[in-house]
């Protein structure tokens, strides 16, 4: 069994959030144009990843790029892409192993989320790490989706992505494909919110001020639930 310590969870706050503030409102300027700092129940949708990642792994990075004093109030390290040019999530994903590896080097694992999914499960990495079966990376997918963000990866790794990422590869399953990967599924919940029934994605990310509102009310049916699927 891979233990919690032996792995690193990178919070990938890399991305240009373009569909989140096209229209400059939303709390644009507050945010700095960052996904994860907008407001959730009083407090930024990073707070709530952070929340649920910080329990399954050994330590955590964000991988961001830009002034990282903007994250300071969450008291964690920041690692910008070592590959410039916003290139994708795997630039993420390579900075963490890269930090990882020169921070955590008794670390075998990182664990990728999104700043931007604050319902990921409280025991993602734990599936994660049982689903591998002898491959070298796992992936989650629920509701038929892969979720290419949401994943565990060996540090080993690092060099073999950096040659990928500067021969020109982007997609992450174009890079995933060429080791074993295996897919772990998560289920799909319905859950009651204000407005009626709704159904909870674990890796719903808020891309849009459309699903921004949505996470909100669905993490306003915590109240209401005790233990329900959004706190389980």
């Amino acid at each position: 069994m891979m233990v919690p310590g032996a792995i690193v969870g990178v919070l990938l706050a890399g991305g240009q959030s373009r569909r989140m503030f096209a229209g400059g409102d939303r709390g644009a300027a507050a945010a700095g144009g960052d996904k994860g700092l907008l407001d959730m129940a009083g407090q930024p949708m990073l707070a709530h990843v952070i929340e649920r990642i910080r329990p399954q792994v050994g330590a955590m990075v964000i991988n961001a790029n830009g002034d990282p004093a903007r994250f300071a109030a969450f008291g964690l390290p920041v690692a910008a892409d070592t590959v410039g040019g916003f290139v994708g999530p795997l630039a993420g994903v390579l900075a963490g192993m890269r930090w990882s590896r020169a921070n955590v080097p008794e670390a075998s694992h990182i664990a990728s989320v999104s700043t931007d999914a604050p319902f990921v499960p409280v025991d993602l990495v734990a599936r994660l790490a049982e689903g591998l079966l002898g491959n070298a990376i796992a992936l989650a997918r629920s509701g038929g989706e892969v979720h290419p963000v949401i994943g565990l990866w060996p540090v080993a790794l690092a060099d073999d992505l950096e040659a990928a990422l500067k021969d020109g590869v982007r997609k992450v399953l174009a890079w995933t494909d060429r080791h074993g990967t295996s897919i772990v599924d998560f289920a799909v919940t319905p859950v009651q919110t204000a407005d009626g029934e709704r159904f909870l994605d674990p890796f719903f990310n808020a891309n849009t001020p459309g699903e921004l509102d949505e996470a909100r009310a669905l993490l306003a049916a915590r109240t209401g639930f005790g233990r329900s699927p959004l706190n389980s």
